[in-house]
């Protein structure tokens, strides 16, 4: 498990401590899900916190994570969970031979230009891909969420999105369900565990049903029910 941290657009400096501690929450809600598994949970720490256009610099780093995790492992199954720009990077990232699963949170998504192709898609093919993003997120646009994974699904049906609402970028508001769903995905994609009923039933569903499954209150408190 890969655990990519938010970054900026467009930007020089180092990597964020701040964005560094902000993931700490998911990869330890992970590490305890999965620990019967054996799960393993590795932050990744970009060399700069910008993606600056075609540089891409955490899908960069992404890739060269799973090409260590690749050396260190083997060919072991490896999934890639993001947070804002680090969820655009782990969606970039996908095509990687040991990728089989995306998780991707509010993830920051450019407007496309007229002169740009679009995000790309492709890569996702063969992965179980969830997306969750708050509707209320104010930082990554929420629609333009929504119109990739529209665009996601006609490529790879094992793709589904949840929707927190009223929640915000940090998905502060619902958090526990937030990482009861991580935790469920991560579990179901990586290992022989099914998946709760409201993830199998939004990569059943078709657009726009699946693309847009609220996120139920209590979510996690029982789970298989």
């Amino acid at each position: 498990m890969l655990v990519l941290p938010d970054g900026e657009p467009e930007s020089t400096r180092g990597p964020s401590r701040r964005a560094h501690l902000a993931a700490l929450p998911l990869g330890r809600a992970l590490a305890r899900g999965g620990r019967s598994d054996g799960l393993v949970v590795l932050p990744v720490h970009y060399r700069s916190r910008g993606w600056n256009g075609t540089d891409a610099g955490p899908a960069a780093d992404a890739d060269w994570a799973l090409a260590e995790v690749t050396r260190r492992y083997g060919d072991i199954p490896v999934c890639l969970a993001g947070h804002g720009l680090g969820a655009r990077a782990a969606l970039r990232s996908a095509g990687h031979p040991a990728v089989t699963s995306v998780l991707a949170m509010a993830p920051w998504l450019p407007r496309q230009r007229a002169e740009e192709p679009p995000e790309p898609v492709k890569q996702l093919v063969g992965r179980q891909v969830l997306i969750v993003h708050g509707t209320n997120d104010e930082r990554a646009d929420p629609d333009l969420s929504y119109r990739l994974a529209e665009r996601a699904k006609k490529a790879n049906r094992d793709t589904c999105r949840f929707e927190v609402h009223t929640d915000g970028n940090a998905l502060r508001q619902h958090h526990a369900e937030v990482l009861a769903l991580a935790v469920d995905f991560v579990r179901g994609s990586l290992f022989p565990h099914p998946y709760a009923r409201p993830i199998a039933d939004a990569l059943a569903a078709p657009p726009p049903l699946g693309l847009r499954m609220p996120l139920a209150a209590g979510f996690g408190k029982s789970l298989r029910h």
